[in-house]
This record gives structure tokens, C-alpha cells and sequence, in this order.
């Protein structure tokens, strides 16, 4: 699997309250951060509305495929 790096800036007060998390529970800021990344992404796959959105976008960008593709 390929890794992307990404940068994520954040207020200062939020960014100190992270690593704090991060030392408390004795982990990188990063795999806090990931951590908090797949919570959300199971959290939107468990959205029926977000499920919803979802597929009516896959439609409209296969649409605009198919014309860029004739």
C-alpha cells in the first residue's frame, strides 16, 4: 500500500490539545490523527445520508466520464 504524505494545519489550541492526547496515551500525534481518520471514514460508511450523497455523486462523475470519454 502506497502512504501520502499530508500536511494538516491546525489552530494552535487544537494542536496542543493533540499532543497532549498523544502523550497521555503514549503515542505519535500521527497515529492519533489516523486513528481519528478511520473513525470518521466508518462513521460516513455507517451514514445512510452520507451513503445517499455518495452514490448520487459516483453517478453524475460516471456521467461526466463517459462524455470525456466519447
Amino acid at each position: 500500500m502506497a502512504v501520502k504524505a499530508m500536511s494538516l494545519r491546525l489552530p494552535e489550541e487544537k494542536a496542543a490539545e493533540l499532543a497532549a492526547i498523544a502523550r497521555t496515551d503514549e503515542m505519535p500525534v500521527s497515529e492519533v490523527v489516523r486513528e481519528a481518520i478511520d473513525t470518521h471514514i466508518a462513521a460516513k460508511r455507517a451514514d445512510k445520508d452520507f451513503q445517499r450523497k455518495l452514490k448520487k455523486r459516483l453517478e453524475e462523475d460516471r456521467q461526466v466520464l463517459e462524455r470525456l470519454a466519447s
